[in-house]
């Protein structure tokens, strides 16, 4: 458990020291606005879309092997990642890293939904939570003193090199201590469902970040309402494979499994929120009020150390009171947004940090409230069989949500803060652009509170319990 959680932690780090590093990179690579939403969005995206194939192919071929293997996939991608010379060589590591981090990341789920009991499973679950947590913790942390340190001048690379160290001793590890687990050779690969489903992904999220760089042409729009007609078919492909007794790569036992269904759409629209947020709040602290790397991501911890005590309170809760849990933490991720945006409503030229630790830390202890219930809904009505394929569909639904949320967040961060004129304002730009990106995380969690009370009937998870 000790491996798994330490890949998972190098894995989720990555996430929250990427976002601290936006502005350097930026301005380190000359790139664009919709450039530096690619570095988040293209390892969203590859995350998303590997998850689902990769967490069938760890049933396939053997969960121990596919999750090594994609150690060794992102520690590699992550050293291409410190050495790329320009951006666009940046967001294609940045694609590969996804893919290995979508190779490893299902597994974990897997192996912990097998090798521990039903009564045991809510604290290993609870584990993971608590390992976000502290990955959100440390990240910001580490990746401002990597920055601010400028490491042999390397600026902003050692927070992507930092991965190699820590990569290698969780394969060496991995190797002694995972136990070999048989695959089922018989699962499949269903390679059409992966080219629609990357297909539909893709139909929505890169107009949403491409379409107001270039103008919003009309074939951004054309698009995204592609994007239907693709979702369908690739719904219509799963049922012609499973009738046909083909491999799905959803299957469509899950896909008419209410519980799981309801609960990765519940999931997704959580998540949506967060990595967008992040992003849009780095550059505002940095490009707009002048922080340093080091000074934004101090200026977060509270988020994390909210997260982290949260989610030790939830793995102590155990299976109970999920559905409350998930309502609770979601009102107060919206009633801190709010709260976020009436203070941002009333800053001037100096900015005064402290003033963010309340919101934030009531936003981290939302989040942390509701991460392991929300995971345990979702796959408590899942048989063995299909792990690794549950599993990564609820982690590849929540990740499609970031990519969307990126996509939505940055849309409205960007375009307000150019304005009318396509120049970039002062910090009053600023200040109306993150007040205008928040309205979407007050939406998004309020719309999860409602819709948590259809996850399940009231009374099924006591009954199961």
């Amino acid at each position: 458990m000790a491996v798994l959680l330490i890949a998972g932690f190098m894995n989720l780090i990555d996430v929250t020291i990427v976002n601290v590093a936006l502005p350097s990179l930026q301005s380190g690579l000359g790139a664009t606005s919709s450039q530096i939403e690619w570095v988040v969005a293209a390892y969203i995206l590859a995350f998303a879309i590997g998850l689902l194939p990769l967490g069938r192919l760890g049933d396939m071929m053997g969960r121990r092997r596919i999750f090594l293997l994609g150690v060794g996939a992102f520690t590699l991608a992550s050293t291409l990642c410190g050495l790329a010379p320009d951006i666009n060589t940046l967001i294609a590591a940045r694609l590969l890293q996804g893919i290995g981090g979508a190779m490893m990341t299902p597994q974990t789920l897997a192996i912990a939904q097998v090798i521990f009991p039903p009564k045991e499973r809510a604290a290993a679950f609870a584990l993971f939570g608590v390992t976000a947590g502290l990955a959100a913790v440390t990240g910001p942390l580490i990746g401002g003193l990597l920055i601010n340190a400028d490491l042999m001048g390397l600026t902003w690379r050692p927070i992507f090199l930092v991965n190699i160290p820590v990569g290698l001793f969780a394969i060496l590890a991995g190797l002694k201590f995972i136990p070999v687990m048989d695959g089922n050779r018989d699962v499949g690969i269903d390679l059409g469902g992966i080219v629609l489903a990357a297909l539909a992904l893709l139909l929505v999220v890169f107009p949403l970040i491409e379409g107001r760089e270039l103008g919003w042409p009309a074939w951004s729009f054309a698009m995204m309402v592609a994007s239907v007609p693709a979702a369908l078919l690739f719904a219509r492909w799963q049922f012609r494979q499973a009738s046909s007794g083909a491999p799905q790569l959803l299957p469509v036992s899950l896909m008419t499994n209410v519980g799981f269904m309801g609960g990765t759409l519940v999931t997704s629209l959580f998540f949506s929120a967060v990595p967008g947020f992040f992003l849009v709040l780095a550059v505002f602290l940095q490009t707009g009020y002048g922080l340093t790397p080091l000074q934004s991501g101090l200026t977060t911890v509270p988020f994390s150390l909210g997260v982290f005590i949260s989610s030790m309170v939830s793995g102590k809760l155990g299976q109970r009171w999920q559905r409350q849990r998930i309502f609770i933490g979601s009102v107060m991720l919206s009633g801190a947004m709010l709260w976020l945006q009436m203070l941002v409503a009333g800053l001037g030229d100096a900015l005064d940090t402290m003033l963010f630790l309340p919101p934030l830390l009531i936003a981290g202890l939302g989040l942390g409230a509701a991460v392991s219930p929300l995971f345990q809904l979702a796959l408590a009505k899942v048989p063995d069989r299909d792990a690794g394929s549950a599993s990564g569909g609820v982690q590849s639904f929540q990740q499609v949500g970031g990519a969307l949320g990126v996509a939505i967040t940055g849309h409205l961060f960007f375009t307000s803060l150019m304005g009318a004129s396509g120049a970039a304002l002062g910090k009053t730009g600023y200040i109306a652009a993150l007040d205008t990106a928040l309205y979407y995380g007050i939406f998004a969690y309020g719309l999860t509170a409602l819709a948590v009370f259809f996850l399940q009937p009231p009374g099924v998870a006591e009954k199961a319990r």
